[in-house]
């Protein structure tokens, strides 16, 4: 058995330098003081860490937005978490688009986060996509995240990308293939301005060369979706803010999936466990999925 567990969306955030309130920062952190710094609260993720180190998994990973305006107080901050939840070797991660927010913040979290968004034997991080073997696990990671401008929060992969994300899926023929992708694989009307971009593309790939699961973020809440696939539909789940107080709008309270994944039959079987934060402070499993 491996267990992985996936939380996403920490959005932990640092005032901007008075200078950097000029850039798309600066509406940003009027979105922050006005509404969001009363929903992603500090206390809410140690919660949620505490709760994700008692179950032990095998293997962690975040789906992006660690920070929320990509200063380098909060790359700093979102390193310091990440030390606490393993070492590289057991947690990876990959971008969101607010850990880069703005241009100038393109290539930091590569050098921040370097050994935790780097492929087996690779020697640089930053560089997508990359694969890591982890027993009968592949986890293939991509980056849909990009500066955009503002009122904007969409996500794009590029050609060149998903030629080479079509490759990995076909070299890891065999394994259990997790996918880790930021914006959703689906595009719903009402998040147009924060969409993946090429989903089409995306959804193509799986398509051809299969996969056993996608993960990703964004949304902020539970979510899961079947996507077409060579010889069966992959489901592709997405997990909330793990910072989220409560529940508000259509995103849910912090939470976190944990996949409990085994050899069956020649193939593999896929159980998901759904936990989420509770009105008393608690954290507590409030479903579960059998995906393959």
């Amino acid at each position: 058995m491996f267990v992985l567990a996936h939380l996403s969306d920490l959005h932990l955030a640092s005032r901007p330098p008075l200078a950097d309130l000029v850039s798309k920062r600066g509406l940003g952190f009027i979105n922050w003081h006005r509404r969001r710094k009363h929903v992603h609260r500090a206390n809410v993720l140690d919660a949620i860490t505490r709760d994700l180190q008692s179950r032990n998994p095998d293997h962690v990973a975040v789906t992006g937005d660690l920070i929320n305006f990509s200063t380098r107080s909060e790359y700093r901050r979102a390193r310091s978490w990440l030390e606490t939840v393993g070492p590289p070797a057991a947690v990876t991660v990959i971008p969101g688009n607010h850990d880069i927010y703005v241009p100038a913040a393109a290539k930091w979290p590569g050098e921040f986060w370097n050994e935790y968004m780097r492929g087996d034997g690779d020697v640089d991080g930053g560089s997508f996509p990359f694969v890591r073997r982890r027993a009968k696990v592949a986890l293939v990671a991509l980056s849909s995240a990009l500066p955009t401008g503002p009122f904007l929060a969409t996500g794009f992969l590029g050609e060149p990308q998903l030629v080479r994300f079509a490759a990995a899926l076909e070299e890891t023929r065999g394994l259990f293939r997790v996918v880790l992708i930021h914006h959703p694989p689906t595009i719903a009307g009402r998040r147009h301005l924060r969409r993946l971009i090429d989903a089409v593309e995306f959804r193509r790939v799986l398509a051809a060369k299969g996969a056993e699961l996608v993960i990703h973020g964004h949304d902020h809440h539970h979510s899961l979706v079947w996507l077409d696939g060579p010889q069966r539909p992959i489901p592709a789940a997405g997990a909330p803010s793990a910072s989220a107080q409560a529940a508000h709008g259509s995103e849910d309270a912090a939470g976190y999936n944990l996949f409990r994944i085994a050899e069956a039959n020649g193939g593999f079987s896929c159980e998901m466990i759904m936990r989420q934060r509770t009105t008393d402070g608690g954290v507590r499993e409030f479903g579960r999925r059998t995906l393959a």
